[in-house]
């Protein structure tokens, strides 16, 4: 069992994801008895964002400030956490399977010369090991994977392992870490975001997804406005982002952005194995479709079988009358 594990902290706009207070809880699962440190960088005061990650569960945090860490750079964030590895004498690491996560955790785990168990969605514990469960073949099987040596290092699916209460009256050692990052070959001189405002599609305990059947970027301000009166994000198929009803940044699917909401509203999607993929581990599923042979209903909890641009605008009506 590890002793001492690194949670690596991921924050957008100065505010920490959620998914950071996750990977805390799992490394909690994995050994409720170990040191658990978090790691934060940037190029502003992390001490407010360090004192969150205690609040749910870090013992202490180390903080990595430098100019060269404003934006997050695989080179940049790599050179900053490597010697934070290397003081503290690790059993484990985790991170969060976000697109940082994924970029940033097989760098690590080269450099490290370490195995890792990416994308896990539940942690069991057998004996003295962690057995990190984890879908393959686009989320119609699941594996369940251990370390046999060296260090546990794993990302974790945003939305799976819930975070553990926030708790004002736990306290924690936060301490500064000096670096030096040099010969940074990426520049990023500016980040322009294409992402819808409000409620982060990765981490949204309810998504509206809108398939080729919602006709035109006209026909998704209903799921804009049903995502508005149930707090939760858009988010579309592979077919409405090829036909331009909406940008890239919302697909969902194989080759888009997993999720696994507790409610994931289908709306006039086939239900391709590919967008399957990416949201089929979703907690509740309804499938708003004219098609009653679609796909879609085949994976769905609750299936509505009718012309989503009646049924869409009568849901946003049902919904305001129960708040």
């Amino acid at each position: 069992m590890s002793d001492k594990l690194l949670v690596i902290g991921e924050a957008r706009d100065g505010v920490l994801r959620n998914v950071t207070f996750e990977a805390i809880a799992a490394a909690k699962k994995i050994n409720s008895d170990g040191d658990i440190v978090g790691v934060l960088c940037g190029n502003d005061d992390l001490n407010a964002q360090a004192q969150e990650m205690i609040y749910y569960g870090a013992d202490r945090v180390v903080t990595v400030h430098h100019d060269e860490l404003k934006t997050y750079t695989s080179e940049g964030y790599g050179q900053a956490i490597l010697p934070v590895i290397d003081d503290e004498s690790l059993d484990g690491i985790i991170m969060g399977h976000t697109a940082i996560g994924k970029d940033l955790t097989p760098k690590l785990a080269s450099k490290l010369e370490s195995g890792l168990i990416s994308d896990a969605t539940e942690i069991e514990v057998e004996g003295d090991k962690a057995v990190f469960i984890r879908p393959i073949y686009s989320g119609k099987a699941f594996e369940k994977k251990t370390i046999s040596s060296g260090l546990t290092f794993a990302t974790i699916r945003p939305n799976n392992i819930p975070a553990l209460e926030r708790d004002e009256s736990r306290s924690g050692d936060v301490s500064s870490k000096e670096v030096d990052i040099a010969n940074i070959r990426t520049v990023i001189k500016e980040v322009i975001r294409k992402a819808s405002e409000g409620v982060d599609l990765s981490e949204a305990n309810v998504i509206i997804a809108g398939g080729r059947g919602v006709k035109s970027e006209e026909g998704f301000k209903p799921l804009y406005e049903l995502a508005d009166v149930l707090g939760g994000a858009v988010g579309a198929s592979r077919g409405a982002c090829d036909a331009e009803y909406c940008d890239y940044a919302l697909q969902i699917g194989q080759t888009g952005k997993v999720v696994t909401p507790d409610l994931y509203i289908a709306v006039g999607i086939s239900g391709a194995i590919q967008h399957l993929a990416g949201m089929s581990n979703s907690k509740v599923i309804v499938a708003i479709n004219k098609d009653p042979e679609a796909n879609i209903f085949n994976v769905a909890d609750y299936g509505i079988v009718g012309d989503l641009f009646d049924v869409v605008p009568t849901l946003i009506e049902e919904v305001k009358k129960l708040k």
